[in-house]
């Protein structure tokens, strides 16, 4: 399960939660903006540049980026087995709600800086219901040949020895 310490976003997933999760190619990311300029169109347009398959789910958006988009994740069809999280954590924890009435088994509440997606009570929910979660980490320095300052971020981070492994 999720290996963190105590506090919130101070998780620290092992580098085979981090494989299984990236394993799988289609995910949904729940939270992305519909404004075109938002981080989180970023993430997910990094994901599609590496063969990933990104469904937007935004229940105030019918579409993004030519996209259907969907408003929970239980009405993802076909549906989902793995979901990141975009969401700001007073929501997190009703969206690994849905994730489990949709039979998600992995979840990554994204966090780049700040607390992110990550919800202690998000994190126990998933945990008591067998759903392997990742509660922080941004999954951007994992893809493969990420861009510039993800390979920076992923250096800092092993060079003070928190980089997972």
């Amino acid at each position: 399960m999720t290996a963190r310490t105590d506090n919130v976003g101070s998780a620290r997933p092992t580098r085979t939660q981090i494989d299984q999760f990236l394993s799988h190619r289609r995910f949904a990311a729940v939270g992305v903006s519909r404004n075109p300029k938002d981080f989180t169109r970023v993430v997910v347009g990094e994901f599609e540049q590496c063969g990933y398959e990104v469904v937007p789910v935004n229940p105030g958006a019918s579409e993004i980026n030519g996209q259907p988009c969907f408003a929970r994740v239980q009405d993802v069809n076909p549906p989902v087995s793995a979901v990141l999280l975009l969401t700001p954590p007073a929501m997190t924890e009703q969206v690994v709600q849905d994730c489990h009435a949709a039979g998600v088994t992995h979840v990554w509440m994204y966090r780049g800086g700040g607390v992110g997606a990550v919800s202690n009570a998000a994190v126990a929910y998933c945990d008591e219901r067998g759903i392997e979660v990742i509660a922080g980490e941004c999954p951007l320095m994992f893809l493969p040949n990420p861009g510039f300052p993800h390979r920076v971020h992923g250096l800092i981070r092993k060079v003070l020895r928190t980089y997972p492994l």
